[in-house]
């Protein structure tokens, strides 16, 4: 049987079973590079990460805001535990958050790397060739000139085509094109590109978001931020014991706070009056502070959204609320206890809770839950509830228990929770007992004889009303984090980036001439990298600026055309081709000079 000489002598019919070769470790690593490397996935990633970031936004943060976090914990103490093992409440930390934060980082680095080579190649690179058959592109257009016999070798019409490209080359540099001249025996053209600052944007879009990716992770180890309860009168030292809670970053030493200290002097609130619009709601909070830095004292102010700098650290006004002085004396009349005692505001009025541990100087531990209405008002079914978020009629009602408080076995306790698994409560409605209520300077016994508790009256002498008698407490946010200024300049960068990427077309752009009898035939033509909906317009004004360049030069003139010539003409072919160049005056800043 004579072979099918188009089929090779092994080849078997009906078996189209196609065997690919086995990729092996090397090739699944090499093929995970390139989907990991891929621009698809870098955008994915980007998008994960701005997806996970969601729950630092819902969830209070233990590094900005740990009180939130002791209330949260309050409220939900079920759910608190599951979502605290999901690392909820520290978002930016979790390893499932930095995960995506490096792959990321990863992506992007092995993404742009190519890029760039390839980028730098094509900077170097020589326009291509004029392409021998300009009609076959789209925005084409095409227009016939007559010699006018002023070139510099006379009438001849190559060399009147050799000076139309020489000006049309000049025109394309004054409007930003890279020009290559690409002349042989039969045509004259001009080769010309622009756009590749839409490229350079995109890399540096990328390149700036690798930036930020690195400034947020290094600087971050820089970093650090507390947080201090102050009540009015106290004083802060930056120091690391003198924090409430603080997290730092593993770069970060014990000799690395700058030595300061701030006092809070006073802090102001105002409210709406009764009777307006927005009654009861604070309109401005201002934090009052004496500050001491490098041996000299100074005023500030911390305020919503206006943070205090000192010493190249920035202070953060994050709450407020009312301090309760409180005095606890035992059964002889003896101080076991007196403190200012931040109370937590629980609604827009300031009712407020706090917790008093007294651990020594009693027969057992005492703990005191407090309710703090700064403006109490009876409701109808007798409960108290705060009216108003000012001292009108500030009244403070305690529940006691006695116990142990859990805090001798070394185990951490929230200041702002009481623990009351091995407590007895002595008063409340809980066991049908009466809670303590006092106003400030009242005096009330404890249950069993214990001792006393007093609502200390903090009023300045001479005061005539309440409003002075509770101290009030700011809490504060310090934060230092010298790599901001890097993140704004590369966050700029990646905008300006992606502005030249998003504006910036970028096209290619031919000018031909060709000796046509006594004329010169000329040819445009262009070609858009991508959507580009203003090249037909673009090509329009190269038209008409080079026939004003033209006939300002003298080199050829229009062809006028006949009236029966003219009312076949194609509407939409070129405007040289159908009037001219007094007819077709340009834009000033579509005809840039040519010496």
């Amino acid at each position: 049987m004579e072979t099918d000489p188009l089929r090779p002598s092994d080849h078997i019919d009906g078996d189209d079973t196609i065997t690919q070769p086995r990729l092996g470790f090397v090739g699944w690593l090499r093929w995970g590079w390139r989907q990991l490397t891929s621009m698809r996935t870098a955008l994915i990633l980007l998008l994960v990460l701005a997806i996970a970031a969601i729950p630092g936004s819902i969830f209070p943060q233990r590094m900005a805001d740990p009180n939130g976090v002791t209330q949260w914990q309050r409220d939900n103490p079920d759910l608190f535990p599951v979502l605290d093992a999901l690392k909820m409440f520290d978002v930016y930390l979790s390893p499932w958050f930095s995960a995506i934060y490096l792959l990321l980082f990863t992506s992007l680095v092995g993404c742009v790397i190519p890029r760039i080579k390839h980028h730098a190649k094509a900077l170097q690179a020589r326009p291509p060739r004029t392409p021998a058959r300009l009609k076959r592109l789209a925005d084409f257009r095409d227009v016939t000139r007559a010699s006018t016999g002023s070139g510099t070798q006379g009438a001849d019409a190559a060399a009147d085509a050799a000076a139309t490209i020489d000006i049309a080359q000049k025109q394309l540099k004054a409007l930003g094109y890279r020009v290559e001249r690409y002349d042989d025996k039969r045509s004259f053209s001009v080769s010309a590109e622009r756009g590749y600052w839409r490229e350079t944007g995109n890399l540096i879009f990328h390149i700036a978001l690798v930036g930020v990716l690195i400034t947020v992770g290094v600087g971050g180890g820089f970093a650090y931020t507390g947080q201090r309860v102050l009540v009015e009168g106290e004083t802060f030292a930056n120091t690391l014991l003198d924090y409430d809670s603080m997290n730092r970053g593993r770069f970060v030493g014990d000799g690395a706070l700058t030595p300061y200290s701030m006092r809070l002097d006073t802090f102001d609130v105002t409210y709406q009056p009764y009777g307006e619009p927005g009654s009861g709601q604070a309109g401005d909070f201002s934090a009052n502070m004496t500050v001491k830095e490098d041996g000299h004292k100074r005023t500030g102010s911390v305020k919503v959204n206006h943070p205090l700098e000192v010493g190249g650290d920035r202070v953060y006004l994050l709450g407020n609320g009312y301090a309760p002085t409180i005095t606890v004396r035992d059964a002889e009349g003896k101080v076991v206890f007196t403190n200012s005692v931040p109370f937590l505001p629980q609604d827009n009025n300031l009712f407020s809770v706090g917790i008093v541990k007294v651990t020594d100087g009693m027969p057992e531990q005492l703990g005191i839950r407090g309710l703090f209405y700064p403006t109490a008002a009876a409701g109808k079914d007798g409960a108290i509830a705060s009216a108003y978020g000012d001292l009108f009629n500030p009244t403070l009602t305690l529940d006691v228990f006695e116990g142990d408080l859990g805090i001798d076995d070394g185990t951490p306790r929230s200041v702002y929770v009481l623990d009351t698994t091995d407590l007895t409560q002595l008063t409340g409605r809980a066991i049908g007992e009466e809670s303590i209520e006092l106003t400030p300077g009242k005096t009330a016994d404890l249950p069993n004889g214990l001792g006393t508790v007093t609502f200390e009256d903090e009023s300045p002498a001479g005061a005539t009303d309440l409003t002075q008698s509770v101290k009030r407490f700011a809490s504060l946010q310090i934060h230092h984090d010298s790599s901001s200024v890097w993140v704004l300049v590369f966050a700029l960068l990646a905008l300006g980036g992606l502005m030249l990427a998003l504006f910036v077309p970028r096209r290619r752009v031919w000018v031909k001439a060709v000796a046509a009898g006594d004329g010169v035939a000329l040819e445009y033509a262009a070609l858009a990298r991508g959507e580009d909906p203003t090249l037909a317009a673009a090509v329009d004004d190269l038209v008409a600026g080079h026939a004003r360049l033209l006939d300002a030069a003298g080199v050829t003139s229009a062809v006028p055309r006949s009236s029966s010539e003219d009312g076949d003409a194609d509407r939409d072919e070129a405007p040289d081709s159908a009037a001219s160049a007094e007819e077709l005056e340009p834009p000033a800043s579509d005809t840039p000079k040519v010496d």
